[in-house]
């Protein structure tokens, strides 16, 4: 493995990323064969957690448990982090009890100096930057169903936000290329567009943006935190709902992903959520194992093994 800490895609090589979605598989495989996959009798990963979530804290809970190990979930109310007690202070010292931690929160600053003061791998479950492991489990789920993503053309939809910027990244890590598409004034952050223009185009119309291409994906108007501009969102972000006359632009065997939780009626319509041929529960089961092949990997590497 290239790197002790999983905070962005770019935290690991290319190959070591394919060979993370190449053993999620397998491991899917072996859940349903009823495999013990318990390898790690004893491991503990704490869980932070600043921002809600459902598949988040199940998909670790679950995972860390069937690799034989114990979840601790830690929120700010019931925690010195949420009494004013410096990031660096708890990094020492819950790093000194436990095998990894996992963090979801909101400036990804606060992951980064977390990690930088650990003595075990940290892995970033959300910040208002990136997600790079719903990144993993989207990865997974297109390699299962149409094979290699390198050199595929994929569309986001709708706000620059973390998701966004992690398919940036993942452009970049997958070789494949991206058009996003999104209002004047949610563009991501520039930098990012700038280091990534070889293959990363931004666009303001989603008609354009979709055309041809292979994959397509969405997420809410306003994520957590940004509640407020809910209103002024849905009424600037109209005309970016993915549906089946946006996806009638696409390729013909495109698929669609969302992250969830969705807004049916709002980033996407309720007959693409609901469709039989839809991929969506596929892509949120795959966050399980996706991220319990990252947590056996990071526990092999810190173990020397």
């Amino acid at each position: 493995m290239t790197g002790q800490h999983f905070l962005t895609l770019l935290d690991f090589s290319a190959a070591d990323l394919l060979r993370i979605i190449e053993r999620a598989i397998e491991m899917k495989r072996e859940r349903r064969e009823g495999v013990d996959q318990r390898r790690f009798p004893g491991s503990v990963l704490a869980m932070v957690f600043a921002k809600s979530s459902t598949r988040t804290r199940v998909s670790f809970e679950a995972g860390i448990a069937q690799l034989g190990g114990n979840a601790m979930f830690l929120s700010p109310q019931d925690t010195q982090l949420g009494r004013g007690e410096p990031i660096e202070d708890s990094a020492r010292v819950i790093s000194s009890m436990v095998d990894l931690v996992m963090i979801r929160t909101f400036g990804h600053d606060i992951v980064e100096r977390f990690a930088a003061h650990s003595s075990v791998p940290v892995i970033n479950a959300l910040t208002d930057d990136f997600h790079p492991c719903q990144l993993l489990a989207d990865m997974q789920t297109w390699i299962e169903r149409r094979g290699a993503i390198a050199g595929r053309s994929v569309c986001w939809v709708g706000d620059g936000n973390n998701m966004c910027q992690s398919y940036i990244n993942a452009a970049r890590q997958f070789d494949f290329s991206l058009r996003i598409a999104c209002p004047p004034g949610y563009e991501p952050r520039r930098e990012l567009l700038e280091a990534n223009r070889d293959r990363v185009e931004l666009l303001h119309d989603p008609v354009q943006a979709v055309r041809d291409a292979d994959l397509v994906v969405t997420d809410v108007w306003a994520s957590m935190g940004q509640e407020d501009e809910q209103a002024a969102r849905i009424e600037r972000f109209t005309p970016y709902q993915v549906n089946a006359e946006l996806m009638s632009h696409a390729a013909s065997d495109a698929l669609y992903l969302h992250c969830l939780p969705a807004h049916r009626g709002e980033e996407i319509s309720a007959d693409l959520m609901d469709a039989p041929d839809s991929v969506i529960w596929e892509e949120a089961e795959n966050r399980l194992h996706a991220q319990k092949a990252l947590m056996e990997a990071l526990l092999l590497t810190n173990r020397g093994a």
